[in-house]
């Protein structure tokens, strides 16, 4: 099913799209064209109050009393769901975020996989049990800790929602997931595919809406169990301040500025293509995108003139054209914030070996850019960028390596290029960060724990851990002697 220019979104609440209370429907742009898209509803505090409503009445009744082997069946049924209608995801999520056709046909590839792993995870929820003294028995229970406010980014609406889905269905729980109000398409058809394959009414339902009101309404609603954000450091840190006050079970996956460390004895032949490909990917509009290249100082120059090469040859455009590897960014007004820290840069003293602008048209380009001799204290090597652009950075020594890459308030992934095994270890050890890579540039598979250290976050994502997160542990105790227990009795 193509996507059709013009059509309306509602919201999804109780097994079906509705029309939100608030009456605020907003025409969204196509960030590759400046186009408009569609038009989607926005969620007030009263469709909040809805969708609560409805998770809590599913988590009461049909979805509470569906057993393990079933929620095991319908995250099957979904995953299929999601591969047979793939094409038409696809296309919403490249016309709708602006991202490479290529990149987003991967993204859900993965979100299948990451459902068929938490329906056959589902087998290991389970309890323990053990005598206490001679009369006493001990077994606990796992329940779902409830109805989950869940919150993901514009940079991947659909990867993050089967994210976020996944493990907190597969615990039990019941869901109302807020996309980001410019990219709320995908998650609105993930949630109608939940429903065609028999998840009941009120198990997932979808309310885009802006963050500081329909975010902010949902995380403190008193209806909502549990939080689950990933974006940015600065929300997550006002996401925590307001589940603090209610003690509200918090999952956050925040910003990073990931280090690549390249020694001089790595293989420049694989670590420079996987280096361009950890900036470039998705446009550099991604958590854990390797955006501070470190390379040891004798082969620095050498590799900023082949990474540079290798990054000039990248294709920027249309991101429905199967050949683009680098599409537009979210939106005019980002690509203009991304180009402000590279001038900021370049006044510190970077110097601009390849882009520095943006592209031609009307659409959010912005030419994949590289900053060479730039310092660990320069603003564009400390800060998010979350653009296209890539800092440089010299180090002396693995000591002087492990040093720039742990000097930043983040810690959610790095990648480490050498020839020498026994450095890669130390260095996965030495570094502050949720993952490490060492020699391959990849960084989400399921099973796989996926989170951060610092102001990266708390939680992970993707792991058989992740359960935990949407789990509460029950313990019971019972008298297993021949005659009541008197505690009394001396």
């Amino acid at each position: 099913m193509a996507v059709t220019t013009g059509r309306e979104y509602g919201l999804f609440i109780g097994g079906e799209l509705v029309e939100p209370s608030s009456g605020e429907v907003r025409e969204l742009v196509e960030p590759a064209t400046g186009e408009p898209l569609v038009r989607a509803a926005m969620a007030g505090e009263e469709d909040v109050d809805r969708a609560v409503a409805a998770a809590r009445a599913a988590l009461a009744g049909p979805w509470g009393k569906t057993p393990a082997n079933e929620r095991s069946r319908l995250l099957h049924a979904l995953a299929d769901a999601i591969a047979a209608n793939r094409k038409e995801l696809a296309e919403l999520e490249s016309r709708n975020v602006g991202k490479a056709i290529t990149s987003v046909k991967a993204e859900l590839a993965n979100g299948v996989e990451y459902f068929r792993y938490y329906a056959s995870a589902i087998a290991s929820i389970a309890g323990r049990s053990h005598p206490v003294g001679g009369s006493l028995l001990f077994y606990s229970l796992k329940e779902p800790v409830g109805v989950c406010g869940q919150i993901v980014p514009w940079n991947y609406p659909a990867m993050m929602t089967t994210w976020k889905l996944a493990p907190a269905l597969a615990a039990g729980c019941t869901v109302v997931l807020k996309p980001d109000p410019a990219t709320p398409l995908t998650a609105l058809r993930m949630a109608e595919l939940a429903a065609e394959v028999g998840f009941p009414a009120g198990v997932v339902n979808v309310v885009a809406g802006d963050g500081p009101t329909t975010g902010s309404y949902l995380v403190r609603h008193p209806g909502v169990d549990k939080v689950a954000f990933t974006g940015s450091t600065k929300t997550g840190s006002e996401i925590m301040r307001l589940c603090s006050e209610p003690i509200k079970r918090l999952t956050l996956e925040l910003g990073g500025k990931s280090p690549n460390l390249v020694f001089a004895d790595a293989n420049l032949d694989d670590a420079i293509p996987s280096s361009v490909w950890s900036i470039y990917y998705s446009a550099g509009q991604s958590c854990e995108a390797r955006s501070r290249v470190l390379v040891e100082r004798s082969v620095y120059d050498q590799f900023v003139e082949r990474f540079a090469e290798a990054a000039g040859r990248l294709k920027v455009g249309d991101p429905l054209d199967p050949e683009t590897q680098v599409g537009s960014l979210i939106s005019a007004a980002h690509r203009d914030r991304v180009h402000g820290y590279v001038v900021q840069g370049r006044e510190e003293g970077a110097e601009i070996v390849l882009g520095g602008e943006p592209g031609d048209g009307k659409g959010a380009f912005y030419l994949p850019t590289v900053l060479a001799r730039v310092e660990n204290r320069m603003v564009v090597a400390q800060e998010e960028i979350f653009g296209p652009v890539v800092t440089v950075i010299p180090f002396e020594d693995e000591r002087d390596g492990i040093r720039i890459a742990n000097d930043v308030r983040y810690g959610l992934f790095a990648t480490v290029w050498t020839g020498d095994p026994a450095r890669g270890h130390r260095l996965a050890r030495a570094i502050k960060a949720g993952q490490i890579g060492i020699n391959m540039p990849y960084s989400a598979f399921p099973g796989i724990p996926f989170g951060g250290y610092k102001q990266s976050g708390f939680g992970r994502e993707l792991g058989i851990e992740t359960l935990d997160l949407y789990l509460e542990t029950k313990s019971v105790l019972t008298a297993t002697g021949p005659k009541p227990f008197n505690p009394w009795q001396l």
